[in-house]
């Protein structure tokens, strides 16, 4: 049975963990330390009102974060709170799941994919180059079962990824791929590899999260066998000269 959005949300914090957590009235708070959108956002654990918004906006300011908030489905109440105090959407983001035997019905060439924790210095080269540095090498970190692909192509080194076990339901993160060996499949081989790795690791679905607009990333897992499972999107106050991966 495919995992519903519930267990995917858990999954992604499973296998992207935020540094702490903690508590606040109907609030979750995270500590991001740098890692990104997804381990900064606060999560509404009940229902919200605008009585509501101010708690979680001091304890992220607290924390040194900017506010910012995750919306998901049947959130429509705290999205319009939001809205009417400035929050403009941020990011609309896709989570993506499939079957792992849709990615292990061919192999691997080889000598193509390694899976290695922790990662060599080139990984760390590729994922620098793609805006992941060694913040989100912290979040990686904090996941309990993992490792990351490095994906070799034309004798070079190409492209990596991380995954991560949260059940039976293994989550793709940080794909990245170098300019000059992109269009060639690399990112396909990567995925493939992660899927290899979470058959061993007992995963029963393979899953990845994609932000709406990025329509190439969208098109390589439709075309692998990904399908939607469920979406949110981030509220934030917009800030001039702000950059941010999620």
């Amino acid at each position: 049975m495919t995992p519903d959005a519930p267990t995917l949300f858990a999954a992604v914090d499973a296998t992207w963990p935020a540094a702490a957590v903690r508590r606040a009235g109907p609030w979750l708070i995270r500590e991001g330390r740098g890692g990104g959108k997804r381990v900064s956002a606060a999560t509404a654990e009940a229902p919200v009102g605008e009585q509501d918004l101010a708690l979680a906006e001091a304890q992220m300011l607290a924390l040194g974060q900017q506010p910012l908030f995750m919306i998901r489905a049947g959130e429509e109440t705290l999205d319009g709170l939001l809205a009417a105090r400035g929050y403009a959407i941020v990011d609309p983001v896709s989570l993506l799941v499939m079957p792992v035997a849709g990615l292990t019905d061919a192999p691997v060439p080889p000598v193509t994919a390694f899976t290695i924790w922790e990662p060599l210095a080139i990984m760390r080269e590729i994922w620098a180059a793609g805006g992941i540095g060694p913040a989100r090498i912290d979040v990686m970190n904090r996941a309990e079962t993992k490792t990351a692909v490095l994906l070799r192509w034309n004798e070079k080194p190409a492209g990596t990824g991380f995954v991560a076990l949260s059940g039976d339901v293994a989550m793709v993160h940080a794909v990245e791929v170098l300019a000059h060996q992109r269009r060639q499949g690399v990112a396909a081989w990567i995925m493939r590899a992660a899927a290899f790795w979470a058959a061993d690791q007992g995963a029963r679905h393979i899953a990845v999260l994609c932000t709406q607009a990025n329509g190439p990333a969208n098109a390589l897992y439709s075309a692998l066998g990904f399908a939607p499972a469920g979406q949110y999107h981030y509220r934030m106050k917009p800030r001039s000269g702000a950059e941010d991966h999620g």
